[in-house]
């Protein structure tokens, strides 16, 4: 077997394994909210993640186009700019899983690709179309989790709450959390998902020395299923963290946070924007928080969240570059 397509096999494998832990890192984006409100238990939440994840990694390639087309210029794909930007994202996901952050996946990953293209060829064949892209998405996924549950949750006051006896908000709204629990999985897996199926057809192009038009099937099913078996896992860490930590959560509360976050995913994911699903549904918690006053959040908690994703960006970029020039200097 030749040894270019022993390290597409490699790639591919390293892809499936990143993808399998963004399944477990960030199982709690879609199950924290209705484990912690007490809706589901924890083996019923994970495994209505681990099916609504696979649907909802086969309903489209938008974001994978991005991943896989507009962060590096095709011409510069190698084999060993892939590994390196999977290498820096796994080891990154793995510290913060290991300290119970929720941090981002999908930055760790585009921005590891961004380190390792820098060393491969300079900053000049760095797409700066994508990256906005991705920075947009960036800045803009948490203003949005956090501001629209809090005018979602007034609507809801406003309209039905004020004249429903707390018992029946309690019990309307435990129905209605499994719904949006399994809408935010549905949308996490479209959006996250697709992550891997770019940075694999990335690669494919690399391999065949021509840009990949379409993300094949094989790729797009694969991704679905690895993702599908890593939050089948679970990640009970970064749940604990998410659900009891910050803020404590009712049932309306759980629905108001997860509905939000979900439209705002499912959103992006049509328009192709990478977005990080857990500063979505970490902002989103924390503006369900604040309607029930400043104080019931805990902003300690919440500061050491936003700590995690300031440090992704540069940490990652700065271990894809070191990644990639160790492999080249080792001759992998």
């Amino acid at each position: 077997m030749e040894p270019a397509l022993i390290g597409l096999i490699i790639i591919v494998a390293l892809a499936l394994i990143f993808d399998f832990i963004n399944g477990f890192h960030d199982t709690a984006n879609a199950i924290a909210t209705s484990v912690a409100t007490r809706v589901l238990t924890p083996a019923q939440a994970i495994a209505m993640s681990a099916v609504m994840n696979v649907v909802g990694a086969l309903t489209g390639t938008a974001v994978a186009k991005t991943v896989s087309e507009d962060i590096v210029s095709q011409q510069y794909a190698t084999l060993e700019l892939v590994g390196a930007a999977l290498l820096s994202a796994i080891g990154w996901n793995l510290f913060t899983w290991w300290k119970g952050l929720p941090s981002s996946s999908s930055h760790a990953l585009i921005f590891s690709l961004v380190g390792a293209g820098v060393a491969a060829g300079g900053w000049g064949i760095i797409i700066p179309k994508g990256v906005q892209k991705t920075l947009t998405g960036l800045l803009t996924s948490p203003v949005l989790g956090f501001m629209i549950p809090i005018l979602l949750m007034f609507l809801l006051s406003w309209l039905v709450l004020r004249w429903m006896r707390p018992r029946t908000v309690t019990r309307t709204f435990r129905w209605a959390q499994i719904l949006s629990a399994a809408f935010m999985a549905f949308s996490h897996g479209g959006n996250d998902a697709q992550k891997t199926m770019g940075i694999i057809t990335f690669a494919l192009s690399a391999y065949f020395g021509t840009q990949m038009q379409t993300v094949p099937l094989w790729v797009i099913l694969a991704a679905a299923t690895a993702m599908g078996m890593g939050t089948a896992i679970g990640g009970w860490r970064i749940i604990k963290t998410m659900g009891f930590k910050v803020v404590d959560l009712k049932p309306v509360d759980g629905f108001v946070a997860e509905t939000s976050a979900a439209l705002i995913i499912e959103t992006a994911s049509r328009l192709g924007i990478p977005v990080s699903t857990t500063h979505t549904i970490s902002t989103a918690i924390m503006g369900v928080g604040t309607t029930k006053g400043f104080k019931k959040v805990k902003w300690q908690v919440a500061g050491k969240i936003v700590s995690a994703w300031v440090f992704t960006i540069p940490t990652c970029i700065a271990l894809g570059w070191v990644i990639h020039k160790i492999i080249l200097a080792i001759g992998v």
